[in-house]
């Protein structure tokens, strides 16, 4: 391994990707390597942002202004960053945040039209000078995804969107692959969990190892 540096990766995709598992496999990746690692997610990651990850999935009655959901998320993610993020990133250990603005861009953004603009000016005071360098993009298609998630549990507020919704959002990751080619990788989460394991591991080792 190169120099002990603090490393930040983000996990990113739809309902039901697989970013848990996959959260897994780069952890052993980086342990085995002897790394100490920080797994976290969003929004949450400390009490605070856990209370505001609450209000931001519950079903509700009162519908959730675009504009609310969006201020709620970057509200979480300054507290975050600041309390955990950052702290470890100064410390030398590798974070791997499932999610982070990358799913702003994509639910917020593309899902429900909200300007880029505004998006990125919000990431500037939430977490400056502080972004992912590898993001593994799980992909899968909507209703595969949403199929699988509606096996775990209750369906979030989220998870009630309409098909349309997260087709938008997959379009919107999809997007930020083309765009962002240096950071991101886009992984088949349609495959056996072996062949997943193995592109991140080869990604993981072209990026990070010796």
């Amino acid at each position: 391994m190169s120099a002990r540096r603090g490393r930040f990766i983000t996990l990113e995709g739809v309902e039901g990707a697989g970013k848990s598992t996959a959260m897994a496999f780069v952890r052993d990746w980086f342990v085995d390597h002897g790394r100490e690692v920080v797994c976290t997610r969003e929004p949450g990651g400390t009490p605070l942002a856990e209370e505001l990850r609450g209000l931001l999935k519950a079903p509700r009655e009162e519908p959730m202004a675009p504009a609310t959901e969006l201020l709620l998320m970057f509200a979480a993610r300054a507290q975050h960053v600041e309390q955990v993020i950052r702290p470890a990133l100064a410390a030398g250990k590798v974070v791997i945040c499932d999610r982070f603005t990358d799913s702003t861009r994509a639910y917020q953004g593309a899902g429900r039209g909200l300007s880029m603009t505004t998006i990125d000016r919000l990431a500037a005071v939430a977490h400056a000078g502080c972004d992912p360098e590898l993001t593994f993009w799980l992909d899968v298609p909507v209703a595969l995804g949403l199929e699988r998630a509606a096996r775990r549990e209750a369906a979030d507020r989220f998870e009630q969107e309409t098909l349309a919704f997260f087709e938008r959002v997959r379009g919107g990751f999809q997007a930020l692959a083309e765009r962002e080619t240096a950071r991101f990788r886009r992984v088949d989460a349609t495959r056996a969990l072996n062949e997943v394991r193995n592109q991140i591991e080869i990604e993981l080792e072209v990026a990070h190892g010796d």
